[in-house]
This record gives C-alpha cells, structure tokens and sequence, in this order.
C-alpha cells in the first residue's frame, strides 16, 4: 500500500516521527511525505526532522502566511497535484491544521481513502479555527483513529456509529514519542536556570490576537515570574510581533523557539506548565507535571477530569492563583489514558492489513 503522508506544522513532525518510523517497520507499506511548509521558521520545521529522523519530504510545498482561506485554498491546490502525480492508495493526516484539512479535501475530491490520526477531538469552541478543520476532516474520512476514549464518544454522538467507516482508540502517538525521545532530551543552547521554572507557551490565535487577553496574559506571567518562579516562555514568532504589535512588556525568561528534544528536556525540569496549546497539555501530563492552559475549552477533556489540567482561560486573577496552587505538584498517569505507547505500532499494522 502506498501512503501519502501530509505534515505542514510543529506536532505533526513529532507525530510523524513514530508513524513513520512504523511504517518503515511494517512489510506492504510505503510513504511518500509532503510537507505544507505551514510552519516555516528553520527552528520550527526542519529543526524536527534533523531531530527526530524524520525522512525528509518528497514534496516541499512552501505554503505559509495569508488568511486560513487563502493558505488552504493554495495548499488544496498544490497538494491535489501531487496526489494526480502520485496515485496513493491513500492519504494519511494529522491532527486540526490547515494542513490537515487541504490534505483530506484534496483526497476526497479526487476520491483517495483518508485516514486521519488524532479524529474525534472537540473543544466545541467553533471559533477555533483547529475545530472546524478537525470536524470536517473526520467527516471525509473512512479510518478515524482516536487517541482516547473520549473521542471515540464524541464521533459516536455525532452519528459515526451508523456509518461506513472504521472507528478505533489506538492511543496517542505523541505519547508514543515522548517516550521514545525522553532519553535524547537536550538543553536548549546556552539554559543555564534551576530546575522548577514555570514552563510556558503561548502562541493560539484567540489569544495572541486579541489586545485585551493578551495584555492580561502578559501581566500574568510577569507576576507569575516575580511571586511564583521563573517562567521560561519560547517566544512563538506570530506572539513576539503581536506582543510588539501592542506595546506589552514581557517581564520573563524568552528564549528562541526549541526543538522537541529541547522541549522534552524542559518539560522534564520543570516545576509547572502553562499553556495555550493542545499538544502541550498532553506533553506535561506524560512528564507527571500539572498543567494550566489558559483557555476556556480544551479538546483532551480526560486531563480536566482526572485534575490534571485545569482551565483559566485569558483572567489574571486565576491565572496567577492557579499557578500558585498547582506549582510543583506531581501527576501520575494511573489509568494509561493514551495508550502507553503502542498507537504508532497499532497505525501501521490496521494500515497493512487494509
């Protein structure tokens, strides 16, 4: 069988990096890979694969910047064409990108099966634009392979029971990666503070591009730094030139983006995490660190029930008290709630047999 695997942002490297790899490992199937360029930063895209020995893309699409429309429209095109050229038995995606949702268009116009790792996540936030690509890549999907049980739920409420698809829970292979790499962990160039910083990232739109929540955001983390501990952001290019956009004063420890063997290092040390992303949330969890996303919705709703992960959405106030509350504690995974490290291997073998 011939796979068609389409990446373009930061996760889908890391998610990439095992599936592939088992693809190799697994007799009757071959991968073709093409890379969006959605991520296009040296520290945010190649960087991975020289990390993670990724094999490098067939295709370099060098798509990125404009509007959602826009950067899925040319994506839609240029990815259409490859596929023309390529002929794959089908096409393999990731996650909620932009990325992800021209990749699974483009196949089921030109009617090439989708399978999609990571379906059946919700935030029911629609004004996310990671929850329309998400939702509507399940839609045109035939293999839909869940990372949790919780999304095996949210697919059966929508109705996928009563359809012609395949819907399975393989567990998620970011667990599956940060396993793997744990013990490759380096430090970023040139780190030199204690163990116990606040580890934080901040890069979603509905954040960073609104004045009001940024600023609020700002000032907790420069009051998280002063009254709780260090906090170490990697800045996010999109966030330092909104922050600059707005006049804000970052009072924290920045650093330059890092590589997922710079993260995992950091996420080892670290004494909390605070975020705005979705893979971070999961990320903290597998290193036994709290998490504190600022958002008002998640999509790994399972780490809000077991007290793993608590919502503070864009408020100082609770951003800095629940910091504070949460600092230092150690979670412990005692129900293997993705899988333990197996959903890679899993992929790849319901892949052969198809």
């Amino acid at each position: 069988m011939k796979l068609l695997t389409i990446i373009g942002a930061r996760p889908q490297f890391i998610k990439a990096s095992v599936v592939s790899r088992a693809i190799a490992d697994q007799a009757g199937l071959s991968e073709v890979i093409i890379h969006t360029g959605q991520h296009f930063d040296a520290n945010m895209s190649d960087i991975f694969f020289d990390q993670l020995g990724i094999p490098r893309p067939n295709y370099q699409l060098d798509i990125h910047g404009g509007s959602h429309g826009e950067m899925t429209g040319r994506m839609l095109s240029e990815i259409e064409q490859v596929m023309i050229k390529e002929k794959p038995d089908r096409v393999l995606v990731y996650g909620d990108t932009n990325s992800t949702l021209a990749g699974a268009l483009a196949a089921a116009k030109l009617h090439i099966p989708v399978a999609h790792i990571e379906a059946g996540l919700r935030s029911f936030n629609m004004r996310m634009p990671e929850e329309i690509n998400r939702i509507l890549t399940d839609q045109v999907s035939d293999i839909l392979f869940c990372p949790t049980q919780a999304a095996m739920e949210n697919l059966a409420r929508e109705g996928f029971s009563d359809k012609p698809v395949q819907v399975l829970n393989v567990g998620d292979v970011m667990q599956d990666s940060a396993l793997f790499f744990s013990q490759r962990a380096t430090a970023p160039r040139g780190f030199a503070l204690s163990d116990g910083f606040v580890l934080t990232t901040l890069h979603r739109a509905e954040n960073t591009d609104d004045p009001a929540k940024l600023e609020a955001i700002i000032s907790a983390l420069n009051m998280v730094h002063s009254a709780v501990a260090p906090v170490v952001l990697p800045l996010h290019p999109r966030t330092r030139a909104a922050i600059d956009r707005t006049g804000l004063t970052l009072n924290v420890h920045v650093i330059e983006p890092v590589g997922y063997l710079e993260m995992i290092w950091l996420l080892q040390r670290c004494g909390l995490v605070l975020t705005d992303s979705g893979g971070v949330q999961k990320e903290s969890f597998f290193f036994g660190k709290a998490c504190v996303t600022m958002r008002d919705q998640t999509e790994w709703v399972e780490l809000v029930t077991v007290g793993a992960n608590e919502l503070v959405g864009a408020d100082q106030a609770n951003i800095v008290a629940t910091v504070g509350r949460r600092y230092g504690q150690k979670i412990e995974d005692q129900h293997q709630l993705y899988g333990g490290g197996q959903a890679a291997k899993r992929i790849a073998e319901y892949l052969s047999s198809k």
